[in-house]
């Protein structure tokens, strides 16, 4: 699909949003000069159910404050969300709420939308050298060491550690890896056989963690720095037709994830309160229009969340956090 049919899409599935808002609004929907307020939500990959949960979140709460939204979907491209970004620049939105697609060029859009003056709100991941106004995402170091306490818990301090990275140089990426390696400094008897970026998706996962099984019959651990990568080891162990016990740990706590907790085929992960986030981007993108300073960085908890937890799992995956 052309970038150009993407921001098409976006617009005409998000301008739905705006109309049904705008009698809703009042004053709060409206900039300083009475402008009806237009966020641009840029979002990396709605292939992604937590990328989807965030998209969900910001479209409801904008609708509850009369705010219109265009949603552009960069599948996953920077290039392509490096175009989507410069047409809400053209189109003069109020404010930009910005999910990176990637590491690289990630703080173009952010120079591109300062120049001509449009606030930016980054969720989930923060360009480096190049930030937003306002950072907004889970405490992913603080939830990865937590995450690590527990592996280390329940392998009695000892095993063979196999680690599927997300998308190298992203700030999930870099701040999983930077927490989960804090927890394994006291537990000495786990050591990293294996670790080799997955980039975030299933299927890669599944080949990746073949290739890991295969060259190192012993690893028992396999980490998933997101649940669908956890889900392509939980494939991978399974195909390999073993019998030995696998200790597989997600993160993120989308649905798939939390319903494979809750089955067991994981034994845990870290949920994100991605709806919480969603509202935050919406709430500080219109303090920012207003004048209203904002923290330039807001972290939310994660909740461990294990296969023993099936009711909570079941609360998760009726209404997210």
């Amino acid at each position: 699909m052309t970038t150009r049919r993407v921001i098409a899409t976006g617009i005409a599935a998000t301008m739905l949003v705006g109309v049904a808002a705008c009698g809703r609004g009042g004053d709060g929907a409206k900039t300083a000069d009475g402008k009806q307020i237009t966020i641009g939500l840029a979002v990396a990959n709605l292939q992604a159910d937590f990328f989807n949960q965030i998209k969900q979140s910001v479209t409801a709460e904008a609708k509850k404050k009369g705010i219109k939204v265009v949603v552009s979907d960069a599948h996953g491209d920077a290039a392509t969300q490096v175009n989507q970004i410069q047409d809400f620049i053209s189109r003069q939105v109020s404010a930009i709420i910005y999910i990176p697609a990637g590491a690289t060029a990630a703080g173009v859009p952010v120079k591109a939308a300062d120049r001509a003056h449009i606030p930016v709100v980054t969720v989930d991941r923060n360009p480096p050298g190049q930030p937003g106004k306002s950072f907004i995402a889970s405490d992913s170091v603080a939830a990865a060491r937590t995450l690590g306490d527990w592996v280390g818990k329940q392998s009695g301090g000892k095993g063979q550690l196999a680690i599927l990275q997300g998308q190298i140089g992203t700030t999930p990426q870099v701040d999983r890896q930077k927490g989960f390696g804090q927890a394994l400094k006291k537990t000495p008897g786990i050591k990293v056989v294996a670790q080799q970026p997955a980039d975030w998706a299933q299927d890669k996962a599944y080949s990746v963690a073949q290739d890991m099984l295969q060259a190192h019959p012993g690893i028992d651990i396999l980490w998933g720095q997101a649940d669908a990568m956890a889900l392509g080891a939980a494939q991978a162990v399974k195909a390999s037709g073993s019998h030995k016990k696998h200790l597989i740990v997600g993160f993120d706590g989308d649905i798939a994830g939390l319903k494979a907790v809750r089955k067991g085929t994981v034994d845990a992960t870290m949920v994100q309160q991605t709806r919480k986030m969603g509202r935050m981007s919406v709430d500080t993108a219109v303090d920012i229009i207003k004048g209203k300073k904002v923290p330039a960085v807001q972290l939310q908890p994660a909740f461990l969340l294990t296969s023993k937890d099936q009711k909570k799992a079941t609360e998760f995956i009726k209404t997210h956090p």
